[in-house]
């Protein structure tokens, strides 16, 4: 490889990143708009795993607008990120998987905490206007509740 094609690839990483980082912001903020617009029109999303529902992404965003009332306290930290993208040979191409864990501490408003963990599992695709999320699947892997302590 080049070093114009490294820089490129770094680019792709850190453009990714941000979109990771991006969806796991815009539903601790309730930002509905910024996080349906994260998303390729034809995208899915998966929330089965923990109880939610799949779906297109505006559907999906409306059932999480509606979910996430009950929680006026959340935190997505999404770690150990892995990402691979597309290799034509040599070149990165213009899709892309994620595979990140994440830890989802919440807060009811009764003051009794949830929280789970487990795997993201994101596509995406390079669009005209940067890279998109194509799907995203939740995959729960354990959850705790306790009665919060302090504030």
């Amino acid at each position: 490889m080049t070093q114009r094609v490294d820089l490129s690839t770094v680019m792709d990483r850190l453009a990714i990143d941000d979109l990771v980082t991006g969806y796991a912001v815009a539903v601790d903020d309730g930002d509905w708009s910024a996080f349906r617009a994260l998303f390729t029109d034809d995208a899915r999303v998966d929330y089965r795993s923990p109880g939610g529902i799949e779906g297109p992404v505006a559907e999906v965003a409306e059932w999480l607008a509606e979910s996430m009332r009950l929680f006026p306290v959340r935190q997505h930290l999404v770690v150990n990120r892995r990402v691979t993208i597309q290799d034509l040979g040599g070149y990165p191409g213009d899709r892309a998987e994620v595979q990140a864990d994440y830890v989802n501490p919440m807060r009811f408003e009764s003051g009794e905490d949830l929280v789970g963990g487990g795997r993201y599992r994101f596509s995406l695709t390079r669009t005209d206007d940067g890279w998109r999320l194509s799907g995203v699947v939740v995959e729960e892997r354990w959850r705790r509740t306790s009665s919060a302590r302090s504030t």
